[in-house]
């Protein structure tokens, strides 16, 4: 036979951390359910989704900016700090039906990211091709890595 303690469910022992948990699933609850809705109103933008890679020659840039008209999309390089801007617009906007759920974000966006060494502004390349931007930033021939000769004697 098996002895089974009684406990009563009204006088549950509490811990110290029963607010941090609180708080916790109240942050998980949020952020799970709302998140898309949440950074748009928050913060008014959504972010695009970037990736910067160099060689010893180049630096290139990869923008992922679907739904993103080549008109709507500034580019500007000043003192190595590269800046992608534009918007997106709502095309599918529909009056008469209210949406059951709106994931897609759109609005005004902003990149800024700072290059570790000069680039040759007038040798910037800049391409738009399925959603995605890329931008080829040759780097100034002073900021290129040499090779050194080293004499044996």
């Amino acid at each position: 036979m098996r002895i089974i303690h009684y406990r009563n469910p009204y006088l549950r022992r509490r811990s110290p951390f029963d607010p941090l948990n609180s708080l916790r699933g109240e942050m998980n609850r949020l952020f799970e359910n709302n998140l898309g809705q949440v950074s748009q109103d928050l913060f008014g933008a959504w972010t695009p989704a970037l990736d910067l890679v160099q060689d010893d020659n180049e630096f290139q840039l990869i923008v992922e900016l679907p739904g993103v008209k080549k008109e709507d999309i500034d580019l500007s390089l000043l003192d190595n700090i590269l800046t992608v801007s534009g918007k997106r617009e709502n095309g599918t906007e529909r009056k008469e039906a209210e949406p059951n759920r709106n994931e897609r974000v759109f609005g005004k966006f902003r990149r800024t990211i700072q290059l570790p060494i000069a680039v040759d502004t007038s040798k910037v390349v800049a391409q738009y091709q399925d959603g995605v931007l890329t931008v080829t930033l040759p780097k100034a021939e002073e900021a290129k890595p040499k090779k050194i000769a080293v004499n044996v004697q």
